[in-house]
């Protein structure tokens, strides 16, 4: 799976010509964004009122397992996964804590649901 990925984002490279933006300092490139009604900054109190929440594709993905793979891998059902990273469900406080965990130190979880069973 690896392999398949880099070759994909080698594929995805865009012809951009990055030189303006190079050459702009931080207070230029901050004018310039603001200037755009659809891509204002977040204030504090959207920050505030945002969840932060694990987002399983990436865990997932990083992990390189498929929904199958890692749903067996974790005991978590492929249904559960797919609503998860559709954004159909979000998971509950437990599935969070439990995907933060899994994100952290996959081998322990390995490890503790091997010893488990």
């Amino acid at each position: 799976m690896k392999s398949r990925a880099k070759s994909a984002a080698k594929r995805v490279r865009t012809k951009t010509n990055r030189a303006p933006v190079d050459s702009m300092t931080d207070e230029e490139i901050e004018a310039a964004a603001r200037k755009d009604a659809d891509a204002q900054p977040l204030t504090t109190a959207d920050l505030k009122r945002m969840k932060r929440m694990p987002q399983v594709k990436v865990i997932r993905r990083a992990l390189e397992l498929s929904q199958e793979e890692f749903a067996e891998c974790f005991g978590i059902p492929v249904g559960t996964l797919r609503d998860w990273e559709q954004g159909r469900v979000e998971p509950d406080q437990a599935a969070r804590s439990y995907l933060k965990v899994i994100a952290r130190d996959p081998d322990a979880v390995r490890k503790a649901l091997k010893s488990a069973a």
